[in-house]
C-alpha cells in the first residue's frame, strides 16, 4: 500500500522556513552587516579633514550627526553650527551626502543573502524526509511512529484471564445466553460440530435497546469460552484518508486469524455498516471500509475459529450484504428484561453493597417496569448512595424504593415551595387519576400518589404497578388507561372550575396512545386493520411516520380527537359519581403529602 505524505507535516516544515528566513532577513542580517562605529568630537574631524585623512563624508539631518570614513572605519560626530563646514570639504576634495554606512564587505552579503538560506532550507529538507520516510515504514510495518496509527487496528485484546465475565454475571437474558452457548461449546471443541458436518456461525448480530447488556454478553461468550477476545468499536474504522479503515479491518482480521481460536466482537457495528445507496456526496470511506469487512467475512480465505460478534441497536440502517447468511447468520435479540429479569440484575448488582437482609427484591423489580439492565445498575447504586447520606451503613427497603422515583421523576425539589392553592390542586389532580384508575377494571393497582416536586418538573404523580408481566393490552384497557390519563384534567375542571398547565404531560401521553391505538393497532371502526404508520429505530424510541394520504390523515386527526372527547368524558362521569371520595382523598393527600396504595384503597372502602 502506498502512503500519502500527511499534509500537516509538510505545512509545519514550510512554516518552519520562512519564520526562519524572516528572522535572518529582519534580525540577523541588519545586525551582521552593520558596521562598528566610533564616536570623535568635531574638532577631531575638523583636524582629520585639514590633514586629508577622511574618504567621504554623510550629512545625517535626521539625527543631526556627521558619519565620516578614514582608514576603512567609521566615524561619528555630533553636527555644530559652522558654516565653512561645505567649503573646506570642498578645499580637501572630500566627497560628502554619500552613503557609507551600508558600505559592506561583498563576501558577507553573499554569505547572509545566499548561503546560510540554502544551507538550512537544505538541511531542514533532508531531515523532514527522513522523518516521513520513517513514519511511513513503521505505519506499514504496525511499528511506532509519528504515522503509526494509520491502517492499524486499534482494538483492544482481552486474552485468557480467570477474572473475566462469565455467564453468570449476566442476569436476565437467560435466551441470549443460551443462543450464544452454542458459541462456547464450538470454540471449546470445533471437532463436534466437524464431525457431523454442521457450520457454526460465522457472525451473530446483538440487537437491543441500549442498556440491555450486548457488551457484557459478548465478554460473557469470550470469558466462558477461554479465548482471546478482540473488541473495537465501528467508529474506530473511520479515517480521515481512503483506504485507512479498510487497512484497519484488514490488520484486525490479520490478527485474530494469528490467535484463533477468538472472538471479534464490534460494538455500534452501524457506524460502518449503513446502507449503501447511490446519493451525491456518499462517504467513499465508510463504503470501502464495509467492502473489506464483507470481504474478510466471507471471502475467497477461510477465517477458521474466527467468531465474529457485533452489537447495534439500530438492525434496520444496516446493509443487506452485512445480514445475508454466512456473514451475520443469526440475530439474538437482547430486549429489556422481564419481572423476573428484573429481579436477578438487582439481585446480582445488589452483591456489590451492604444491605439488610429482608429486602423484597420481587416489589422493587415491579416498581423498575420497563428498566434496561443499565437503568437498574443505577438504581442500586443510588439506593447505596442515599443509605450514606441518611447516615446508615446498609441499604434498607425504602432506599431502593426511593431511588426508582429518582430515576424516574427526579430528585425531590426541596426548596419549591408550592403556594396552598397550587397544592390543592396538585392533590385534587394526581387523586383523580387514582379514583378513576382504581374505579375501572383491568388496570394496574395504585402503589403510590406524592404530591412533592421532582427535578424532572413533575409537581407529583400517581404510581402504578402490575403485579405482573404484562405483554399483551386489549382495547379495554387502553380505553381505561387514556380515562386515566384524562383524570387530571377532568379533576381540576369539576372542583375548581378552571384547568391549568400541570395536565401537559397526560395529554401528551394519552394523544399518542390513541394515535397508535388507531395506526398501529387496527382499533378503529372507521379504518379497521390497517397499518397507517410504519415505526423507525424500534430500539431508540419508535419514531413513527404516517403511510397514508392526506385526505386519510385528517380522518385519522378526526378519530384521535373523538377517542380522546369519549375517554374524558367517561373519566368525568366517574369523578362526578364519587366526588365525596374524592375530596376525602385529596384533602388527607393535601396533608400528608405522600400516601401509600395501601392507605388510598383503605379511605376509598372508607375505612380510614
Amino acid at each position: 500500500m502506498t502512503e500519502k505524505r500527511p499534509r500537516h507535516s509538510m505545512l509545519y516544515y514550510y512554516l518552519l522556513v520562512i519564520g526562519i528566513m524572516l528572522v535572518i532577513n529582519l534580525f540577523i542580517s541588519p545586525w551582521l552587516l552593520e558596521r562598528e562605529i566610533i564616536n570623535v568630537d568635531y574638532n577631531t574631524f575638523v583636524e582629520m579633514v585639514e590633514d586629508k585623512k577622511i574618504e567621504a563624508v554623510e550629512l545625517d539631518d535626521q539625527s543631526n550627526a556627521i558619519l565620516f570614513k578614514a582608514d576603512d572605519k567609521i566615524y561619528e560626530t555630533a553636527m555644530v553650527n559652522d558654516p565653512d563646514l561645505s567649503q573646506r570639504l570642498l578645499d580637501n576634495d572630500i566627497k560628502f551626502n554619500g552613503t557609507i554606512i551600508r558600505e559592506t564587505n561583498p563576501w558577507v552579503s553573499l554569505l547572509l543573502s545566499w548561503v546560510i538560506p540554502i544551507v538550512i532550507f537544505v538541511a531542514l529538507g533532508q531531515y523532514m524526509s527522513r522523518k516521513i520516510q520513517k513514519g511511513a515504514k513503521n505505519a506499514m510495518t504496525f511499528g511506532s511512529g509519528p504515522l503509526a496509527g494509520l491502517g492499524k487496528s486499534n482494538a483492544k485484546v482481552y486474552v485468557k484471564s480467570s477474572k473475566g465475565i462469565r455467564f453468570k454475571d449476566v442476569a436476565g437474558e437467560d435466551e441470549a445466553k443460551e443462543n450464544l452457548s452454542e458459541i462456547v461449546s464450538y470454540l471449546h471443541d470445533p471437532s463436534i460440530y466437524k464431525d457431523i458436518g454442521a457450520k457454526i456461525p460465522k457472525g451473530i448480530l446483538l440487537v437491543g435497546p441500549p442498556g440491555t447488556g450486548k457488551t457484557m454478553l459478548a465478554k460473557a461468550v469470550a470469558g466462558e469460552a477461554n479465548v482471546p477476545f478482540f473488541s473495537i468499536s465501528g467508529s474506530e474504522f473511520v479515517e480521515m484518508f481512503v483506504g485507512m479503515g479498510a487497512s484497519k479491518v484488514r490488520d484486525l482480521f490479520r490478527q485474530a486469524k494469528e490467535k484463533a481460536p477468538c472472538i471479534v466482537f464490534i460494538d455500534e457495528i452501524d457506524a460502518i455498516g449503513q446502507k449503501r445507496d447511490s446519493r451525491l456526496g456518499g462517504n467513499d470511506e465508510r463504503e470501502q471500509t464495509l467492502n473489506q469487512l464483507l470481504t474478510e467475512m466471507d471471502g475467497f480465505e477461510d477465517n477458521a475459529g474466527v467468531v465474529i460478534l457485533a452489537a447495534t441497536n439500530r438492525p434496520d440502517s444496516l446493509d443487506p450484504a452485512l445480514l445475508r447468511p454466512r456473514r451475520f447468520d443469526r440475530r439474538v435479540p437482547v430486549e429489556l428484561p422481564d419481572l423476573e429479569g428484573r429481579k436477578e440484575i438487582l439481585m446480582v448488582h445488589a452483591q456489590n453493597i451492604k444491605h439488610d437482609k429482608d429486602i423484597d427484591f420481587l416489589k422493587i423489580a415491579r416498581m423498575a417496569s420497563g428498566a434496561s439492565g443499565a437503568e437498574l445498575a443505577n438504581i442500586v447504586n443510588e439506593a447505596a448512595l442515599r443509605a450514606i447520606r441518611q447516615g446508615r451503613k446498609s441499604v434498607c427497603q425504602s432506599d431502593f424504593e426511593e431511588s426508582i422515583e429518582v430515576v424516574i421523576a427526579g430528585y425531590q425539589k426541596k426548596n419549591a415551595i408550592l403556594t396552598d392553592h397550587e397544592k390543592l390542586v396538585v392533590s385534587y389532580h394526581e387523586v383523580g387519576h387514582a379514583l378513576v384508575a382504581a374505579m375501572q377494571n383491568h388496570s394496574a393497582p395504585i402503589t403510590k400518589i406524592t404530591i412533592v416536586p421532582r427535578t424532572s418538573g413533575a409537581l407529583g404523580y400517581t404510581m402504578q404497578v402490575d403485579e405482573g408481566n404484562h405483554y399483551l393490552y386489549t382495547k379495554e384497557e387502553l380505553e381505561n388507561k387514556i380515562a386515566t390519563l384524562c383524570a387530571g384534567r377532568c379533576a381540576e375542571e369539576l372542583v375548581f372550575n378552571s384547568i391549568s398547565t400541570g395536565a401537559s404531560n397526560d395529554i401528551s401521553e394519552a394523544t399518542k396512545l390513541a394515535r397508535a391505538m388507531i395506526t398501529q393497532y387496527g382499533m378503529s371502526e372507521d379504518f379497521g386493520m390497517v397499518a397507517l404508520e410504519t415505526i423507525n429505530n424500534q430500539y431508540l424510541g419508535g419514531d413513527a411516520s404516517l403511510t397514508c394520504s392526506y385526505e386519510t390523515q385528517t380522518k385519522i386527526d378526526e378519530a384521535v380527537i373523538a377517542l380522546l372527547k369519549k375517554e374524558s368524558e367517561k373519566a368525568m362521569k366517574i369523578l362526578k359519581e364519587n366526588k365525596d371520595k374524592l375530596d376525602k382523598i385529596a384533602k388527607y393527600l393535601y396533608e400528608k403529602e405522600t400516601i401509600t396504595g395501601e392507605e388510598f384503597m383503605n379511605i376509598l372502602n372508607n375505612q380510614i
